[in-house]
């Protein structure tokens, strides 16, 4: 309170402005959430009692002896994500997200075996509205197929336990439908091909169906075959493993928004040049824009060298200079020629202001509600980097200060000192291996426009000092990249740059005597100029 007060005492005398930076507020009460040990049990005792109550819900055998086999089968669960997926164990909210979709297709599972109790739906029908896919489909969309896989194992367990009878064909239809939903979307792109994955889902049930005979086609015998309920049968089958499939397209958005979980799907999405900030850095400043687009080039390429996020990479880097929208007059890139407003001021000014950029994106990324790691590029894309131009001008002006002091007779304590921490970023230096390719990609990106005759020796040569200075200054200190990948970075950034920096073939001028009888005309036919061979 009192702070507020003192600020607007200081707004009301002219010493401090109106504006309230934006903040992540509520961070350290969403870490605790995530990794309380606490909320971990708390997730698994639900899903027991939910596991509990299906088993208990509607007359059947060994109702407490199953209820037994279902927490076993939870511990193996839990444990098999404790020993190979201790990052998805670690979280929180991925663990909710796993089991809730599991108890999802569950009860599904058992609302249509109630239903096949009651007679509500006919024997020849029930066994086909099992939704195999949902879980394996969603769990490998969002987490990888690791985890997909881990669906259908899992649920095919807990499945079998929801049966009166333990009966071999439904476990095998869930187990296969499963496997088949994970392995046809490792190659989906977007939202579209996650239905065409549902029809292919949905070939694999009929296939199986058809195997176990609960379709019968008489093959011996067609004319006798009932092929109206193989017509009906069929159409079941397709219609709820595409219906899965639309369900699951639908439900990803809300999903990826409600845990904070990026798919290829997403970042392609983001990375939309329609998006109101882009159409802003676009017009308000050109030479950023066609700056980042350059910056997603390298780092996607580069990514994909190392396996690493390309989708997001390039996404990431369409948004890592929005902050340059401020000021944008202050960055090379967007200068007039002949004009630079740092020449009229003093070199630590200068880096205050290019410097601010990072702020200034982070305030753009909060107020547009972009996602997380966004900000956190914005944020680390720097590091914690020198100023080298400005820090460089700094020590030239204190040395010709003191030159000419000494004929003044200036005292030498009353020139000021040159410190280095005016003159770097605030970092954080980059925490993941996106992060820091991001990083290599903008700086390259930016010294490449002033190389002068960019021959493939001069761009390995830039690339390899700029890298080898970012390790010297510990800037890639704190992410995961090893030498062995710095290595094929540098040489995916050296084979980008030289395609992009490649140059058009010198045409051979016309003779004089042609160049002179065409200035006398008024237009010059496009078919009438000579194409060399070499440009073939």
């Amino acid at each position: 309170m009192f702070s507020l007060w003192r600020k607007n005492r200081l707004v009301k005398q002219g010493f401090a402005c109106e504006k309230t930076r934006k903040t992540q507020g509520g961070q350290e009460f969403r870490r605790v959430l995530e990794e309380s040990y606490e909320v971990k049990w708390l997730i698994l005792l639900l899903f027991a009692a939910g596991l509990a109550t299906l088993i208990f819900w509607g007359p059947q055998p060994n109702q407490a002896q199953k209820c037994l086999l279902g927490l076993l089968i939870l511990a193996t669960a839990a444990a098999q994500f404790w020993v190979n997926h201790p990052q998805t164990f670690a979280s929180n909210s991925k663990l909710v997200l796993v089991f809730g979709t599991n108890l999802i297709q569950l009860t599904a599972f058992k609302v249509v075996l109630e239903m096949m109790d009651s007679g509500t739906v006919s024997l020849t029908y029930g066994p086909l509205l099992f939704p195999y896919a949902f879980a394996p489909l969603v769990l490998s969309a969002l987490l990888g197929r690791n985890h997909g896989l881990h669906a259908a194992v899992f649920n095919s367990l807990w499945s079998s336990i929801l049966l009166r009878n333990v009966e071999a064909i439904p476990i095998v239809m869930s187990l296969i439908s499963g496997f088949v939903a994970v392995f046809v979307t490792l190659q989906v792109r977007n939202r579209l091909q996650l239905v065409k994955a549902g029809a292919l889902v949905g070939v694999a049930v009929w296939l199986l169906a058809l195997s176990f005979q609960l379709i019968e086609i008489y093959w011996s015998a067609l004319a006798q075959t009932p092929w109206n309920i193989v017509g009906l049968q069929t159409l079941v089958i397709f219609l709820v493993a595409i219906g899965t499939a639309i369900i699951v397209s639908g439900t990803l958005p809300i999903l990826e928004s409600l845990f904070e979980i990026t798919t290829p799907t997403f970042w392609r999405e983001k990375g939309d040049l329609n998006h109101p900030l882009l159409k802003r850095l676009s017009t308000e400043a050109p030479g950023t824009y066609f700056h980042s687009i350059g910056v997603g080039q390298l780092a996607s390429e580069a990514a994909e060298a190392v396996g690493a996020n390309a989708d997001l990479c390039q996404t990431c880097a369409l948004f890592h200079d929005v902050g340059k929208l401020v000021k944008p007059e202050y960055f090379t890139e967007n200068m007039s020629e002949g004009e630079n407003p740092h020449d009229t001021l003093a070199p630590s000014m200068s880096a205050l202001i290019i410097m601010a950029h990072v702020k200034e994106g982070v305030n753009f990324a909060l107020e547009y509600n972009l996602n997380r790691q966004i900000t956190d590029v914005i944020q680390q894309h720097h590091g914690t980097s020198l100023v080298w131009y400005f820090y460089n001008r700094a020590l030239a002006q204190q040395i010709e200060a003191r030159e000419h002091g000494k004929i003044a007779k200036i005292h030498e304590d009353d020139i000021p000192e040159v410190d280095e921490a005016t003159f770097r970023y605030p970092g954080p230096r980059p925490q993941t291996r996106e992060n820091a390719i991001l990083s290599l990609a903008d700086a390259l990106e930016s010294a490449s426009r002033s190389l002068e005759k960019p021959t493939p020796q001069r761009i390995e040569e830039m690339v390899d000092k700029i890298i080898a200075s970012r390790v010297k200054d510990s800037q890639l200190d704190e992410c995961d990249l090893t030498f062995k990948e710095l290595r094929a970075i540098a040489e995916s950034f050296t084979t980008t740059l030289q395609s992009m920096l490649h140059r058009r073939i010198a045409y051979p001028k016309e003779h004089k005597d042609s160049e002179k009888s065409e200035s006398k005309t008024t237009t010059v036919p496009v078919a009438s100029t000579p194409r060399p061979a070499s440009a073939a």
